[in-house]
C-alpha cells in the first residue's frame, strides 16, 4: 500500500509539474454553442456577373427566409475576378442540415433563384469557420470596403501561434488603423488558416492606414512576433452588394 501511495503521490506531483498548453485563441468556447459560419466563394462566367447579381439582387430574399445571411461581397481586387463571396451564419451543423433540406423543398427558391444561377457560375466553394473566442461580430458604424485577409499558419494549432497572432490583431485595433469585424478559425476546409474581416472607409483610407502602421514600431514587433509562425498569407478587397447586411 505504501508503495501504490508513494507512485501515485509522484504521479499527481508530475501532473502539476507538468506543462499545461492553452491559448486564448483556442476555439472551444465557441464551438460549445454550436454557432459557425460558412463562407461561400462563387466564382462566376465573366459575361455572366452582372446577370448573377441582378437575380441575386431579386430574389435573395428566398434564400435569406431559412437562414442568416451575414454579408455578401463582390470581389474587386485580389485573385481571380468575376467573384463573389458570402457568409452565411447557422446555430450548429443540424441547424444547416434543416435549412438545406428546406431549401431543396423550395419550388420558388428552386425555379427563381437556383436553376437560374446555376448556368451562371463556374465553381463553388465552401468553408465552415467558428469565431475566435476573443471577438465577436461587430457591424461597422457606416458603409465602406472590407477587407478579407487570410494566413495560413505553421501546423500545430492554435496553442502555437494563437496568442502571438492575437496581439498582432489587437496592436493593429488598438492603433485604429483599421476596424475589425471578425476573425475566423477554419473548421472545414484547409486547416491552420485564420481570416481576419476589416472594414475601412474606403480604398484610400485603407492604404493610408497601411502606410502608418508600417512605421509603427507597436505594430512592427507585433507582427514580426506572429510572422514567426506564418507560411502565407493573402488578402482581398471587398465591395458589398445593396442587399448585404454588412454594408
Amino acid at each position: 500500500m505504501l508503495v501504490l501511495r508513494s507512485g501515485l503521490t509522484r504521479a499527481l506531483a508530475a501532473r502539476k509539474l507538468a506543462p499545461q498548453v492553452c491559448s486564448s485563441f483556442a476555439t472551444g468556447p465557441r464551438q460549445y454553442d454550436g454557432t459557425l459560419y460558412e463562407f461561400r466563394t462563387y466564382y462566376l462566367k465573366p459575361s455572366k456577373m452582372n446577370e448573377f447579381l441582378e437575380n441575386t439582387k431579386k430574389n435573395i430574399h428566398l434564400r435569406t427566409a431559412h437562414s442568416e445571411l451575414v454579408g455578401y461581397w463582390s470581389v474587386e481586387f485580389g485573385g481571380r475576378m468575376n467573384k463573389v463571396f458570402h457568409i452565411w451564419k447557422y446555430d450548429n451543423f443540424a441547424h444547416r442540415t434543416e435549412v438545406r433540406k428546406a431549401l431543396a423543398k423550395d419550388k420558388e427558391w428552386q425555379e427563381e433563384y437556383l436553376i437560374p444561377n446555376l448556368a451562371l457560375i463556374d465553381k463553388q466553394e465552401s468553408e465552415i469557420t467558428y469565431l475566435v473566442p476573443w471577438c465577436k461580430l461587430e457591424k461597422p458604424p457606416k458603409e465602406g470596403i472590407y477587407e478579407l485577409a487570410t494566413f495560413q499558419m505553421k501546423p500545430g494549432g492554435p496553442a502555437l501561434w494563437g496568442d502571438p497572432f492575437k496581439r498582432a490583431v489587437h496592436t493593429h485595433i488598438n492603433r485604429g488603423y483599421t476596424k475589425l469585424v471578425g476573425v475566423f478559425h477554419a473548421e472545414y476546409g484547409v486547416l491552420n488558416r485564420v481570416h481576419v474581416l476589416w472594414w475601412n472607409e474606403s480604398a484610400d483610407s485603407r492604404a493610408a492606414g497601411r502606410h502608418q502602421s508600417h512605421e509603427d514600431p507597436r505594430v512592427v514587433a507585433a507582427v514580426r512576433e506572429s510572422v514567426n509562425f506564418l507560411e502565407s498569407q493573402k488578402n482581398m478587397l471587398l465591395i458589398p452588394m445593396s442587399f448585404s447586411p454588412l454594408k
